[in-house]
C-alpha cells in the first residue's frame, strides 16, 4: 500500500494546508508553539491515524460477525517524552449498544492490535528524505 500526502505551508506560522487525494485538512500548531491554533497539530494527527484505523478494523470485523453494537469510540492519548526518545500511546476503546461478552472483547483486542496503523507503530520504521 502507498499513500501520498502533500504539505504546503507558505509564511503564515504554522499554518500547513495537507492535501491526499481529493482530500484535504489544516494543521497548525498551538499558539504556545508559534503557531494559531487552527487545525490539528502533528502530534495529534498521529494519535488520529490510530484512533480512527482502530475503530475502522474494529467495526469491520463486529460488521462481518454481525454483532449489534452501535458504535464504537476510540480514545488515544500520546505522551512523547524527547529526553527519553519514548513515546507512549494509550489507547481506550468503548462500545455503545449491544455489549460484546467476554469472549468476544478477548477477540476485539486482539483485532484492535491487528489495524494497520498499529502494526506499523510497533514495527520498524525507516524514513528516507529527498530535497527536490
Amino acid at each position: 500500500m502507498t499513500v501520498s500526502v502533500k504539505a504546503s505551508l507558505g509564511k503564515e506560522k504554522y499554518y500547513t494546508e495537507v492535501t491526499a487525494g481529493g482530500n484535504s485538512l489544516i494543521t497548525d500548531e498551538p499558539v504556545d508553539k508559534g503557531g494559531q491554533n487552527k487545525g490539528f497539530n502533528p502530534f495529534e494527527i498521529m494519535a488520529t491515524s490510530l484512533a480512527s484505523c482502530t475503530a475502522a478494523t474494529l467495526r469491520m470485523y463486529i460488521d462481518r460477525k454481525a454483532w449489534e453494537v452501535e458504535k464504537i469510540n476510540v480514545e488515544v492519548d500520546l505522551e512523547h517524552f524527547p529526553l527519553t526518545k519514548r513515546t507512549i500511546f494509550t489507547r481506550t476503546v468503548g462500545f455503545e449498544g449491544t455489549l460484546p461478552d467476554e469472549e468476544q472483547m478477548k477477540r476485539l483486542r486482539a483485532i484492535a492490535d491487528a489495524c494497520p496503523v498499529h502494526k506499523i507503530l510497533t514495527n520498524e520504521i525507516e524514513i528516507l528524505t529527498k530535497f527536490s
